[in-house]
């Protein structure tokens, strides 16, 4: 690495890692607030909201970091070049493919950390949270549906009165169809457990027979029951599906796909995962036409603000093409990708118009 490229990549490094931790800061205050409704009910206490918004942090980095970077390398480049060091750089022979290619070795360090949080790092976290707040609350998973969980797996249909936020159910009940979808038997168990076999293990189990002319009950104290449902496809009460790992975004969207479900929000949060962590050698390069705009009018205070909104118009043309993609069944690539080429277009127009003057 050169010297420029050193002296570049140090002053990118400190001022997105200053605009990062001022923003997490700012989302844990919020966040914080917001638990604060919640103390006293149950269990729940300060160092329960604490926790939960410690453990939702690596989130919350995971969604600004883009942000961030454009953020802080816009300050970073425009402070390089108040001091003329952009302009010595291009009169020294810098292209701007070179200053680009410059910028992207940089970020290439914010890629692999994005790519680390949404995959490593995130998921555990939230999953870990909700866990704490259900547990100190003694909420139940799911509560909001009136009749409980309900998965389609083959010709079985399996409702879960309650999942508890170590996975356990209680209140199950599996309808089992025939391949003409006659109804051919009804299970109702207490409780289960999963065990590491990849079974589920249920208590005081109630299994209705429907033969051709009668119907007979069977009881069994427990039975070990064999199910595509999983902890990991449980997990995505507990999970977002845009803050879910890769493999269980995949294997999620097998399991519907069998089952002739709807995959489209986790096809595309799936597609974002792949493509989220490129979004910031796209904020990098949008910096750029900044940094080659030299009116004295205009202040690092004012770039700033507009590295700002842009900021926020990507963070919520993300939101917004994620549901429209929804509802309109787009493709779930297209969906995904449609904010970042939009922005990398923007980037490609305002380098175009600045080289021009």
């Amino acid at each position: 690495m050169q010297v420029y490229e050193r002296h570049l990549a140090r002053e990118i490094y400190g001022d997105v890692l200053l605009v990062l931790a001022a923003f997490l800061g700012l989302f844990a205050f919020f966040d914080l607030i917001h638990e604060l409704e919640s103390v006293g009910k149950g269990g729940y206490e300060l160092h329960h909201a604490l926790g939960f918004v410690a453990l939702s942090l690596p989130g919350r980095a995971y969604e600004i970091l883009p942000i961030a970077v454009l953020i802080g390398t816009l300050y970073g480049l425009t402070l390089l070049a108040r001091h003329s060091e952009i302009t010595v750089l291009r009169a020294s022979g810098l292209s701007t493919g070179d200053l680009l290619l410059t910028l992207a070795k940089i970020g290439s360090l914010f890629v692999l950390l994005t790519l680390l949080l949404g995959e490593f790092v995130a998921p555990q976290t939230e999953r870990m949270a909700q866990q704490l707040q259900l547990t100190a609350k003694s909420q139940l998973v799911g509560q909001a549906f009136r009749s409980g969980l309900w998965v389609k797996d083959g010709h079985s249909f399996i409702n879960v009165r309650e999942v508890l936020p170590d996975t356990r159910l209680r209140g199950i009940r599996v309808y089992t169809f025939d391949e003409n979808y006659r109804l051919r038997s009804i299970s109702e168990a207490e409780q289960g457990s999963y065990l590491p076999s990849g079974e589920w293990r249920l208590d005081n189990v109630a299994q209705t027979l429907f033969d051709d002319e009668k119907a007979r009950v069977v009881r069994q104290e427990t039975v070990d029951w064999r199910s595509a449902l999983n902890p990991d496809i449980l997990s995505v009460l507990l999970v977002q599906p845009e803050r879910m790992s890769l493999a269980n975004l995949y294997q999620y969207i097998r399991h519907l796909s069998e089952n002739q479900q709807k995959t489209e929000r986790y096809e595309i949060a799936l597609w974002k995962k792949l493509t989220y962590p490129l979004a910031a050698l796209v904020m990098m390069a949008l910096a750029v036409p900044f940094a080659y705009i030299h009116e004295r009018t205009v202040v690092v205070s004012a770039k700033v603000f507009a590295g700002v909104m842009l900021g926020i118009v990507f963070h919520m043309l993300n939101g917004l093409f994620s549901h429209l993609g929804i509802i309109n069944h787009w493709t779930p690539w297209i969906a995904a990708v449609t904010p970042s080429v939009m922005f990398l277009f923007a980037a490609g127009s305002l380098l175009w118009w600045v080289e021009r003057r």
